[in-house]
């Protein structure tokens, strides 16, 4: 009689774990084709890629918001803009250097990145609000981070 619990919380256990790595299955993204979207979504993807290529498309939730993003090549150089499921665009990010964007933020960014080593730089736009500056960093104990400055080098918290 006191197998039974033990048998049965065996197999409690083993329905827990693999319905577990069912569901952490269903959260990895699946690239997607520009055909699979939404039409207002393809809509605004194809007025955005603006002669680019598209790499990869994939569907996130961030911050609440059901989205694509959409990694492309322009020129040569990265630009993902995200687009919510109803084809409203986002965000819109692309690569540049750092020494291409404004004075104050790019000395907000060096300063933020000290002793570390500088990564991918990009303009990062929402529309409606003012160009910001996006810049990827390793610090000097290893471990990366991002930061995100206005024009004039003020951080954004996002």
């Amino acid at each position: 009689m006191k197998r039974v619990p033990v048998v049965l919380a065996m197999c409690s256990f083993a329905l827990v774990v693999l319905g577990g790595s069912a569901v952490a299955q269903e959260t990895k993204a699946k690239s997607l084709q520009l055909k699979d979207l939404p039409a207002a979504v393809q809509k605004t993807v194809t007025d955005n890629l603006k002669g680019g290529e598209i790499k990869n498309i994939g569907k996130e939730t961030e911050d609440g918001i059901a989205q694509y993003e959409i990694e492309s090549v322009l020129n040569g150089k990265t630009r993902d803009f995200n687009v919510d499921t109803k084809g409203k665009l986002l965000l819109v990010e692309e690569a540049t250097s750092i020494d291409a964007i404004p004075a104050a933020a790019k000395a907000s960014i060096l300063k933020k990145v000290a002793d570390g080593k500088l990564g991918a730089v990009e303009t990062y736009l929402k529309p409606g609000q003012p160009m910001a500056y996006e810049a990827a960093y390793t610090d000097k104990g290893g471990k990366r981070h991002e930061v995100l400055v206005k024009a004039d080098g003020a951080e954004i918290k996002d």
